[in-house]
């Protein structure tokens, strides 16, 4: 029995690692389309014969997603129910699209998402950091001149930031973040993330960029960087500072309380460690 109905285009989240993060929902719609549009046919097609799944595959990449559109809109409109997938995890984040989808909606065609993984809610989610707001900026230039201009843009933010970046330039986009963002910013570095090495770190923006630059294993393979946003001393909120550190101190030691405290608003471990000191002075 069919799942899927004609003439829509399904947009499919595939695994970013480990094959079991699939949806038995999205297997059926890769079984049942007509079509399926790849950003890399060769990584796809080794995932499809995986779940023993034969159909016919069609590359959508960025230089040829605008030249091949109209005729896959032509091909919905007849009635073909087409699923579009990304190398790896949620399709148009980072990846190919945006396109072919904006133009479904303005032919009134259906697009239907088959939600899953995603290697930048993924990360956001073990990352440590607040996620009530969070700004998602996927790979930064591959320049350094541009990196640090566009970081520059970024620095006073006050959500959480998350980007992409390759192993070939990671050493170089951590000490650019230091540069910009201050060597005492906390972030987490997930390497990657649901793979046989997956490796969550989290510390300031300085001793992750020590520790990749001693370590060559954490310098290879699919990095998502979660950033803290700029809560500084000037910035923070220091009525809200000391609440926070008053709670955590009844449960847990004055170092563990300004721990918690410098993760949750993004300021040096010293910095919210002497003011716990001064609230725990004051009531001695």
């Amino acid at each position: 029995m069919s799942t899927i109905n004609p003439g829509v285009l399904y947009v499919v989240a595939t695994p970013i690692g480990h094959q079991g993060d699939l949806s038995p929902r999205a297997k059926e719609v890769l079984e049942q389309v007509d079509l399926v549009l790849a950003e890399d046919t060769r990584h796809t097609g080794r995932l499809l014969k995986h779940l023993g799944i034969q159909c016919h595959l069609r590359s959508l990449h960025e230089h040829n997603e605008r030249a091949i559109t109209a005729g896959l809109i032509e091909q919905l409109q007849k009635g073909a129910a087409i699923a579009l997938v990304s190398d790896a995890g949620t399709p148009l984040i980072s990846d190919p699209g945006f396109f072919l989808v904006r133009e479904c909606h303005g032919y009134g065609l259906s697009v239907s998402p088959v939600p899953g993984a995603c290697a930048a809610i993924a990360a956001l989610s073990v990352s440590g950091l607040p996620t009530d707001h969070f700004t998602f900026e996927g790979f930064l230039p591959a320049k350094s001149a541009a990196r640090l201009a566009a970081l520059e843009v970024l620095s006073a933010q006050k959500s959480t930031l998350v980007f992409y970046e390759s192993s070939h330039r990671i050493l170089s986009c951590l000490a650019d973040m230091c540069q910009i963002f201050g060597e005492s910013r906390h972030a987490t570095l997930c390497r990657e993330l649901t793979k046989r090495y997956e490796t969550v770190r989290s510390d300031t923006l300085s001793d992750l960029c020590e520790w990749v630059s001693r370590d060559a294993d954490q310098q290879r393979g699919e990095f998502v960087i979660v950033v803290a946003g700029n809560k500084t001393s000037e910035q923070a909120d220091h009525q809200e500072l000391d609440k926070l550190l008053r709670v955590l101190m009844v449960d847990v030691s004055l170092k563990t309380a300004a721990g918690m405290a410098s993760r949750y608003f993004g300021i040096a471990k010293n910095e919210a460690y002497q003011r716990a000191l001064s609230l725990k002075n004051q009531t001695d």
